[in-house]
């Protein structure tokens, strides 16, 4: 059985929607292990001198929660 954890990032890019969405997982895999998957919750843009400025997203990512190590001990009775 795994134990998944999910949490609300915020991500933005000069060049795409696409790009916001990459450099948000390619983030946060450096400091999450077990990353399964993300959900768009919603893709704002900033408009500049009426063009697209910065694309953002807002996204919910879902990792799996590492065991916690046993320690000595745990789970065994003693005589």
């Amino acid at each position: 059985m795994y134990i998944m954890k999910s949490v609300e990032i915020t991500a933005e890019s000069s060049r795409s929607s696409e790009d916001a969405i990459q450099v948000a997982i390619s983030r946060f895999s450096k400091t999450v292990r077990g990353l399964a998957s993300c959900h768009i919750n919603s893709m704002p843009t900033t408009i500049k001198d009426a063009r697209i400025d910065m694309y953002r997203v807002n996204m919910q990512m879902t990792f799996q929660v590492d065991a916690a190590p046993e320690k000595p001990g745990d789970g065994k009775k003693k005589k």
